[in-house]
């Protein structure tokens, strides 16, 4: 054809009118499936395109939904980045990916905005509360993954696992096995994931009267949970006998450092545990005892409510969502743990009134 090929064109070949056109190309709009495959062989056969920035202008509604990560070289998000966005691809979103480098994301998130962008999700990041409230008062909603702000606004919401339960039973877990030398090994230590895996670690051990006996901080890198390992174990005295990582990145550090250039025996003389379970985590290498992340409950989480936000319908309550996970025991702790390549569920009693 020696025009642009318009949805009246289409409208025109299968005889329907050009709202039946836009609703044939708009996911979730309401159609019969008669009609839209009358729309898609006329479209097929004149080789129409919908135009979705026109679209944009006439619904309001962009289609995108801005994507701040930060630490993909974290194990665990890179695998969050692949669910989350094959996710919202299939309620008709578009994703904008852009990766931070820093703590807070507020000079990412201003730019995000001029895209007009639908949505905002930010992963292990987050913004001020000054920017909150300018999202806030665009009607832009911002759901933080794996995190959470000390004061949210009304478009604002979270979702995060059981971080204070996973500390909480992996301190139980060291406990069951004998040991009383057990130290910590911190993420970032002013993150809202990290505060909270301590905290539910901490209130484990002093319910068996016991403290952290030694801390150090690897900030979520590989190479800083090395330097943090020869500082609390490189000594013939006094060392510990069990040590909680909080992420598994780390905890595979760990692994590498007390076995291949400490010469330390893993779990004879020092059992491990990690979080997330990231899948190098089920590898013979480490057989890694973690608590395990629910990425795909988290993820289902993130995406529903980012659509009761558009709706306007999301409460309070359902802006806060907590996940449980559950405790994965394997050999890196306890010799007797089978090999796992799958993950099996445990679970320990956990009384959440005490945090």
């Amino acid at each position: 054809m020696s025009h642009l090929v318009t949805s009246f064109d289409v409208a025109s070949l299968a005889g329907v009118s050009q709202s039946a056109v836009s609703r044939s190309f708009t996911p979730g709009a309401s159609i019969s499936s008669q009609t839209r495959e009358k729309v898609m062989q006329a479209a097929n056969k004149l080789g129409y395109q919908p135009n979705a920035h026109a679209r944009s202008l006439i619904t309001g509604r962009s289609r995108i939904i801005g994507l701040v990560v930060s630490y993909l070289d974290n194990l665990f998000y890179p695998a969050v980045l692949e669910q989350l966005s094959k996710r919202l691809q299939l309620d008709g979103f578009h994703v904008l990916l852009f990766v931070n480098d820093h703590v807070n994301s507020d000079d990412m998130v201003r730019e995000i905005l001029q895209y007009k962008v639908d949505g905002i999700v930010l992963g292990a990041t987050t913004l001020s509360s000054r920017l909150a409230k300018q999202c806030s008062d665009a009607q832009i909603p911002v759901v933080l993954f794996n995190r959470i702000m000390a004061k949210t606004h009304a478009s604002m919401g979270s979702v995060r696992s059981d971080n204070r339960q996973g500390g909480y039973e992996i301190a139980k877990h060291f406990l069951n096995l004998k040991r009383k030398k057990i130290a910590y090994i911190a993420g970032r230590i002013d993150s809202s994931t990290n505060l909270d895996r301590e905290q539910g670690f901490i209130t484990g051990l002093a319910e068996n009267g016991l403290q952290i006996f030694a801390t150090a901080t690897g900030n979520y890198s590989y190479e800083k949970a090395t330097k943090a390992t020869y500082a609390l174990f490189n000594k013939k005295r006094d060392r510990p006998d069990a040590v909680f990582v909080a992420s598994d990145q780390m905890a595979l550090a760990v692994m590498d450092t007390l076995r291949h250039h400490l010469k330390l025996k893993v779990p004879q003389d020092v059992c491990v545990a990690g979080f997330d379970n990231v899948p190098q985590a089920s590898w013979p290498a480490y057989q890694l005892t973690t608590y395990a992340q629910p990425i795909s409950a988290m993820v289902e989480a993130t995406v529903q409510l980012l659509q009761n936000q558009l709706l306007g319908s999301a409460t309070l309550q359902d802006r806060n969502v907590l996940i449980p996970g559950h405790l994965i025991i394997r050999q890196s702790s306890d010799m007797r743990a089978q090999l796992q390549l799958h993950s099996p569920t445990i679970t320990t009693c956990y009384n959440p009134t005490q945090h």
